[in-house]
């Protein structure tokens, strides 16, 4: 059974009530062996076959994202390849007298991916909740919420993507609190925060204002 807290946010909108959001007490990591135990124990294939496949299905993603395909898998979600600026590199600037960029300056900073609703039905169909019988610590009172998120925000006025580590260097959070944090921001709609590129390659980027 999993357990859930109730964790509080910033109050980004300076109306002095205090918002609480949910979310999982703990996240464990099952890792790629784990998986594949995981599936021999619940199907007649071999270990051996089964990491066969699924290294190869992850070779056979990667060479179609390459060429710019996403990739649909049923049940699962979709991946789809997005692509930023090298580290270093300067954006390009509009019109035809600016800087522009050449393909040796541009990489792929990421997969973002889009889950399958037939995924979440899944999960919510074998998700049974506790309220864990302790509650969120912030690892860092250096700085209230509010300061950290005028601080993230500050930060990207000046840099083109803000990572958990750099976050961890502005506000003295550890790096759970921290990565949860921005999560949250992420998807608060006028946080100024969004996101790009998925897991170990997520990066935070200033929110773009809507006209």
């Amino acid at each position: 059974m999993a357990q859930y807290i109730m964790e509080e946010m910033p109050d980004i909108h300076k109306t002095g009530e205090r918002v609480l959001y949910p979310r999982f007490a703990m996240i464990d990591q099952i890792d790629f062996n784990g998986l594949v135990r995981r599936i021999t124990d619940t199907s007649g294939f071999k270990p051996g076959e089964i990491e066969g496949i699924l290294k190869q299905a992850a070779l056979e993603m990667a060479k179609l994202m390459a060429n710019g395909c996403s990739v649909k898998l049923d049940g699962i979600g979709t991946f789809t390849p997005a692509l930023t600026l090298r580290e270093g590199k300067e954006r390009e600037e509009i019109g035809e007298t600016g800087k522009h960029r050449n393909a040796q300056s541009i990489i792929v900073g990421g997969v973002n991916f889009r889950v399958d609703r037939s995924m979440i039905r899944n999960i919510n169909e074998r998700c049974y909740l506790e309220r864990a019988n302790w509650k969120s610590r912030r690892s860092s009172e250096k700085y209230t919420p509010e300061q950290r998120l005028e601080r993230a925000i500050k930060y990207l006025d000046e840099h083109p993507y803000l990572t958990v580590r750099e976050y961890q260097k502005l506000t003295g959070l550890l790096r759970t609190t921290a990565t949860n944090e921005l999560k949250q921001w992420a998807k608060l709609p006028d946080s100024g925060i969004d996101t790009s590129g998925r897991g170990a390659h997520r990066v935070y980027i200033k929110q773009s204002t809507k006209e």
